[in-house]
């Protein structure tokens, strides 16, 4: 029996079209519609509890959870590459709360508070997404990229906050000796030594020698840890800047008091992201 109710129900609020362009995505994660745009569902008041639980937060399943409740087009949010998340959490925030976000700044000259409204229509027409076909050649090899999905994002945010507060840690305990500190944390900074070039790893999709194509990330890894420096530095910074084109920019602000003019970083903090506006 049909619901008599289901007239009620939510409607997209806007559509969106994906900075991939739907690729990267693997079999059965994505259903494109023939024009390309995406419905965006404003959320539940089930998608504004679960992200408002920490554990869900830390661990991606909040994002993800409501990433599928209000784009139900995307069939399993954690392979959901990284150039596409901000654009879908900005329209989600715009199909929930309207277009128009408060931002408080501070300026750095004078530490005044500013308070300005954001308009994240404007910042979704700024979301690109990269040129992965553009490898990287280095003698006979050509290097080709690829942006992380949200699940392998996630999973190395959640590690470099967790040995950088282990860092915290060691350096605030005056009950550990100064030779432990030392092993503890050199400990510590291999781990997050490992942690990048496992991250810059899951950017590279295949590697192309004469006479191979290699996709495995244990071999990539390998290659990473043993190539010259200059090589490694180059795919790093490509790797960065492919990751910065899909970010949302810092904004440019004045101060309304002194007239310092500065960038304010406008990050999508999940806690605060999502608030509804009074």
């Amino acid at each position: 029996m049909t619901n008599p109710l289901s007239q009620y129900f939510r409607q997209p609020s806007i559509y969106i079209k994906l900075p991939s362009g739907g690729q990267h995505y693997p079999p059965g994660a994505l259903d494109v519609p023939s024009n390309g745009e995406l419905p965006v569902y404003p959320m539940t008041a089930i998608d504004e509890i679960t992200y408002r639980t920490p554990d869900a937060l830390f661990n991606g399943s909040a994002v993800v959870n409501v990433i599928q409740s209000c784009l139900p087009n995307i069939k399993n949010a954690w392979a959901v590459p990284s150039s596409d998340v901000d654009a879908i959490l900005t329209a989600i925030r715009i199909a929930s709360f309207g277009h128009d976000m408060p931002v408080d700044c501070y300026c750095p000259k004078c530490n005044n508070e500013d308070n300005f409204t954001v308009d994240l229509r404007t910042i979704l027409d700024t979301l690109k997404s990269a040129n992965y076909n553009d490898p990287i050649c280095h003698r006979d090899l050509e290097i080709y990229f690829k942006p992380m999905s949200y699940q392998t994002l996630n999973e190395n945010n959640r590690v470099q906050f967790e040995e950088q507060k282990m860092l915290q840690n060691l350096n605030s305990d005056e009950a550990t000796t100064d030779e432990d500190r030392a092993r503890k944390i050199g400990d510590v900074l291999k781990k997050i030594t490992d942690m990048t070039v496992n991250s810059i790893a899951q950017s590279i999709s295949t590697i192309k020698t004469p006479d191979s194509l290699v996709s495995e990330t244990e071999f990539i890894i390998d290659f990473l840890k043993n190539c010259e420096s200059q090589l490694f530095a180059q795919i790093r910074d490509r790797v960065i800047s492919m990751k910065n084109l899909s970010e949302i920019k810092p904004l440019s602000v004045k101060c309304t008091a002194c007239g310092t003019e500065y960038q304010q970083p406008f990050t999508l903090d999940m806690t605060s992201f999502f608030d509804r506006a009074s």
